[in-house]
């Protein structure tokens, strides 16, 4: 049976840290799902499409990693894709706490679903999207917290539409 991950997340944007952590699980793996999730509360910086774009040119020559979108609980689209696992990165403490809060709540409603958790390397252990985000809206250089196949300079975020 295919080992399948879903790495649930808002990826705006898209960060060095969420790369490490995919490119990590691909040992443990055979599919990770990398599910960007569609939130209309919630004001992202860049388009969902223009998110799923950035993640799709990371991992243009990896046939493992799948990049899809979604709404309402991680959990549904987990069990409507087939995948056993959801897949988290870990930073901190206050991040363990969040998330197994999180993960303790999806296991109480989809019992066949484990919850993996990989620590991320020290090196990127400051870098998150906000912070990346705010570099950006800011007009600095974030360049070194995305990845290389990501040129910020061509898309366009939503404040600049």
């Amino acid at each position: 049976m295919k080992k399948k991950a879903v790495f649930p997340g808002s990826f705006d944007p898209f960060t060095i840290g969420h790369e490490a952590i995919i490119r990590r699980a691909l040992s443990m793996f055979d599919e990770i799902i990398v599910a960007v999730g569609a939130n209309a509360l919630k004001k992202n910086y860049y388009s969902l499409e223009t998110r799923k774009e950035m993640i799709r040119k990371v991992f243009r020559d990896e046939p493992r990693v799948r990049v899809d979108h979604y709404g309402g609980l991680t959990v549904d689209f987990c069990k409507r894709n087939g995948a056993d696992y959801l897949l988290r990165g870990l930073r901190t403490a206050a991040d363990f706490e969040f998330e197994r809060a999180i993960g303790q709540v999806n296991k109480s409603l989809a019992p066949g679903i484990e919850t993996v958790f990989l620590l991320t390397v020290p090196e990127h252990s400051f870098i998150n999207s906000t912070i990346v985000r705010d570099i950006i809206r800011s007009g600095g250089d974030a360049s070194k917290f995305v990845p290389a196949a990501i040129n910020l300079r061509d898309y366009k975020g939503t404040d600049e539409q």
